[in-house]
């Protein structure tokens, strides 16, 4: 069978239609061609995961360009990048060093000491994460946070959590009877006063519990405590500027000028 197009489009995504589109417009005879369906990955499997292909895809290039600001960049085949973060915070805090996290993962709220702090970004100035925070938002200390992610579960982790707690039980639970162990003794126990209903959920769920606690732990690993060094704002500016990223390349050179 012949066919005859002027224009042959290859691939079915939100481009190659808009192409079509405008084509057939000023009277062209247009053809698509695509495997499964029309709409490209947003469409058919969602943003979400075309964000994260196209992200994962830029992060060598990333650590590369880091390293242009004069910074030590840790990576590890085996643990994710909360571990990296959390021993390298340890790591400093050991040596009488101050360390502060940049991360949106709120597992390393369990990396919060009275030397290491997680940092958020807001309008306005950066805030300092400390311990009396992670009390003030999740009503127990650093050192049960992983305990609290089980019991009270984290969407970003995939982790349910228990059935029927959110975080004010989780946090009630957690202040009366200690670690995540304490609270499944406590509701395996005959005489419990613990609510009937919560009981069960954790007698139910006891062993996933433990399994979301090791998920959501910290890990430590060895790594080295890199050299203490001033950033390289002039050769971050000329990172910058290969990037295309002119306002911070201005930024860089404004800083490292003063």
């Amino acid at each position: 069978m012949a066919y005859d197009y002027d224009l042959f489009v290859i691939g079915g995504g939100s481009g190659g239609v808009r192409a079509s589109r405008m084509a057939a417009q000023t009277g062209a005879r247009v053809a698509i061609a695509e495997e499964y369906g029309l709409g490209g990955t947003c469409v058919i499997r969602g943003c979400i995961p075309k964000k994260l292909f196209v992200y994962a895809s830029q992060f060598s290039e990333e650590f590369e360009d880091s390293a242009g600001f004069g910074w030590t960049v840790g990576t590890s085949s085996d643990l994710e990048a909360d571990d990296v973060m959390f021993s390298y915070a340890r790591v400093e805090e050991e040596s009488g060093g101050r360390g502060l996290l940049l991360t949106g993962d709120r597992d390393l709220f369990g990396a919060v000491s009275e030397h290491v702090a997680v940092v958020e970004l807001h309008k306005g100035e950066p805030v300092d994460v400390g311990p009396a925070d992670v009390l003030e938002r999740y009503g127990i200390g650093p050192e049960l946070v992983s305990d609290f992610i089980a019991l009270r579960g984290d969407p970003s982790d995939g982790l349910p959590g228990a059935p029927g707690i959110g975080a004010k039980t989780a946090a009630e639970l957690l202040r009366r009877y200690g670690s995540l162990e304490d609270v499944l003794g406590a509701a395996d126990a005959a005489a419990s006063e613990m609510r009937p209903r919560t009981a069960a959920a954790l007698r139910e769920n006891d062993q996933l519990l433990r399994t979301f606690k090791r998920i959501a732990m910290l890990q430590r690993i060895d790594v080295e405590r890199p050299a203490d060094h001033p950033t390289d704002f002039a050769q971050g500016a000329v990172v910058a500027r290969e990037l295309g990223m002119k306002r911070l390349a201005e930024r860089l050179e404004t800083l490292a000028g003063s």
